[in-house]
């Protein structure tokens, strides 16, 4: 069950204001989200109605674009909403894995605050899901710190992330392009941090997109490791299973092999989720294609075209392929006013909610503490029995 610990805020209650704001949120996700599928059962036998606890992250490094909200964001409301009763979900503002990369402190700070009004305006619901700074919780450094002590080198010397993380950062289309000279301990070793993000609270259930699969093997790794270093009666941590969710590779805009990026140093790359009607269509206007007459959906051909129809489907919940058949005899024109269309209809309630609770600063202050405080409480449970099997109790 989920602690729950009310807020001391004297001038409103959180839960009352939170249930208002939420459930316009939630009508306007619930049309918006068919065919989601449910949290896949534990391979490792439990069954289908055992309670889940979920956790997932996001990096407070700029406002998010369309595919963040396509491919992990909207899914994190789904999950809340199609959750059992019992199960917990846990979504965490990681600001510790933002330093991975050099940072402007106070657009940082700006950051933290925008992203948790964010997660409100979609439809996170602080009163059904913790939702939570990462690095007011220090129990997750405190077990990165363990981790780091049982993580072989080899292991994360496989992980790859990194390379790409460093090539967006400096506008490289290659990985090999990439200078290792700029590797910092902290970029490298940031897959053990993400593994005590979600060790931490013994969760069941990570959805991860496919560039994280190989830090949830990991994951699973340091929790069998652990578990066999540290014995006791039975073994402390759960070995986390990969949520199956729907979601689509959104790429980007200026350049459609790689994926659409809050860090590509090109605006015009990205939709955000404040960006007006007007630079939407912008932005899709000028959206790579190519000169093929007719459109078909051809990712390796044709991935600007593909990327468009990707995202039309996606905002519409259709198969990408049925529709690429309504547009074989039309031009690029005709389907980049059709995308500008269907995704101002996809964020226009959500940014109009968030622009209105990104001043809530008492109300997203009040959020952020209580879910701190249920966090830390799941938490410090879980440490109090890392410090006695390591022998620091």
């Amino acid at each position: 069950m989920f602690v729950r610990l009310s807020p001391r805020v004297p001038s409103f209650s959180p839960s009352r204001l939170g249930k208002t704001l939420c459930s316009a949120r939630i009508n306007w996700l619930t049309t918006n989200s068919r065919g989601l599928s449910s949290i896949s059962a534990s391979k490792s036998g439990n069954s289908s109605t055992s309670p889940r606890i979920v956790f997932s992250g996001i990096q407070p490094t700029g406002l998010p674009h369309l595919g963040n909200l396509l491919g992990a964001l909207l899914n994190w409301v789904k999950l809340q909403r199609d959750a059992g009763p019992d199960d917990q979900l846990i979504y965490s503002i990681v600001g510790w894995h933002a330093l991975t990369l050099p940072q402007d402190p106070q657009a940082l700070s700006a950051a933290r605050r925008e992203m948790l009004a964010v997660l409100l305006a979609i439809g996170i619901d602080p009163e059904r899901s913790i939702m939570f700074h990462q690095d007011e919780n220090p129990h997750h450094t405190e077990l990165a710190w363990v981790f780091n002590c049982i993580t072989p080198m080899g292991k994360l010397r496989r992980m790859t992330t990194w390379k790409s993380r460093l090539a967006t950062s400096r506008n490289t289309r290659e990985d090999s392009e990439v200078d290792e000279s700029l590797l910092n301990a902290g970029l490298f070793t940031y897959p053990v941090l993400q593994a005590a993000d979600i060790l931490a609270y013994k969760a069941t259930h990570v959805p991860v997109g496919e560039d994280q699969q190989q830090h949830l093997e990991l994951c699973r790794d340091l929790a069998d490791i652990f578990n066999r270093a540290f014995k006791e009666d039975s073994p402390l941590f759960p070995l986390p299973q990969h949520v199956i969710t729907p979601s689509r590779r959104i790429l980007s805009l200026k350049d459609p092999s790689s994926k659409m990026s809050k860090s590509a140093p090109d605006v015009q790359s990205r939709i955000l989720l404040t960006d007006t009607e007007a630079q939407i269509r912008a932005k899709i206007r000028a959206a790579v294609t190519d000169s093929i007459v007719g459109v078909t959906y051809d990712p390796v051909t044709r991935p600007g075209t593909a990327n468009l129809l990707t995202i039309l489907a996606a905002c519409t919940d259709e198969d990408v392929v049925e529709v690429a058949k309504r547009y074989s005899d039309k031009g690029h024109g005709h389907l980049k006013n059709d995308v500008a269309d269907a995704v101002e209809e996809l964020i226009k309630e959500p940014r109009a909610e968030f622009e209105r609770l990104r001043g809530e600063a008492g109300y997203l202050n009040a959020v952020a503490r209580d879910g701190a405080t249920k966090a830390r409480a799941l938490s410090e449970a879980t440490m109090r029995e890392v410090r006695g099997r390591i022998g620091l109790m």
